[in-house]
Parts: structure tokens; sequence; C-alpha cells
């Protein structure tokens, strides 16, 4: 296993690239189907991004070499989308949308109430890699203000208990009570 350094907010965080057989042979799958085809790039970082939680620069570097471009392009494409991450995320990743409907009715409350409860910043994720607490900008559902996401499950007209709720179920979830 290679280790990567990643800085967060100034730490320094050492975490070596863990792959499950199962993860593997998904995305040498994918490579393979992909690897060849034109206009691969997007699909293919989606795609493994799927497969793991996040873009580890080991595979970058594979999916590099199989679509013939340069790793900094690959860089460039995946900094470019909020939707890819180079850091490993939980089991179960939190967004609080921080739009304007969402801020101004609670949702700074919201994140600073589940930070606390969760003993990590936004950004960050539990020790036991279950929960990532982050915070994005509109999700789209105003009307419902304010919003969290749990992975892809919205939640809306939200306060501070509720959204305690909120993680009190995939809490109970994730311990497999």
């Amino acid at each position: 296993m290679k280790g990567v350094t990643v800085v967060i907010e100034r730490k320094i965080v050492q975490a070596d690239f863990v792959e499950t057989e199962s993860q593997k042979e998904e995305f040498e799958m994918a490579l393979s189907r992909l690897g060849s085809q034109r206009g691969a790039q997007m699909p293919l970082l989606q795609e493994t991004q799927r497969i793991y939680g996040y873009l580890p620069k080991e595979l970058l570097e594979q999916m590099a070499k199989a679509l013939d471009v340069p790793l900094e392009e690959l860089y460039s494409t995946a900094t470019f989308y909020s939707q890819f991450s180079f850091v490993a995320k939980g089991e179960y990743t939190i967004s609080i949308c921080m739009g304007t409907a969402c801020y101004v009715k609670g949702a700074g409350d919201i994140l600073d109430d589940l930070s606390t409860l969760l003993a990590i910043k936004s950004g960050e994720t539990t020790e036991d890699k279950k929960f990532t607490l982050e915070s994005c900008r509109c999700i789209g559902a105003c009307g419902l203000a304010p919003v969290l996401k749990v992975n892809e499950e919205v939640y809306g007209r939200l306060n501070k208990k509720k959204s305690e709720k909120v993680l009190a179920t995939y809490q109970k979830e994730a311990s497999g009570v």
C-alpha cells in the first residue's frame, strides 16, 4: 500500500489507500469498459467516485494511463466539479445546505449542533469512518429550508431537534441495532 498525504484545514493527515477485492474488480471492469471510449474522462471519474467514495491518487494514475491523458488533466477536471473528493468519506455523508434560504432559517445552527454531536468539524469524518459532515451550496429544495442530505436522502423543514432525530436514526443504523 502507498501512503497519501492530504492537507485538511492545515492539518496533515496520512492516509493509506485500501480497497476491497470487489472494489478492485468493479474499478477494473469500469476501466476496461470506459478506458478506450472517447469522452470517457467524466464517466470514469464518476464511476470511480461511486465505487470508492472518493478519487484515490493511485487510481487517478491508472486512469490517466488508460485514457492516455496527463494526470494533471484528470486533477483539473476533478477539482472543477464539487461532486468529486480526494479524501475518503464516511459511510454516511451529512450535507447541510448553506444556500440563502436554508442559512437564514438556521442551517448554520444545525451544522454547529451536528458538529458538536459528532465531535467533528465540517469537512471531517468521524474516527470510526461512519459519518462525514459537510456544508454545501444550494441543494435546490428552498421551499423545504433548512435542508440536509444524508447520502442522497433529503430532509427538510428542519430545526435542531429534528436534525438530531435524523442523526440518531443513522447512528442506530450504523451501529447495527
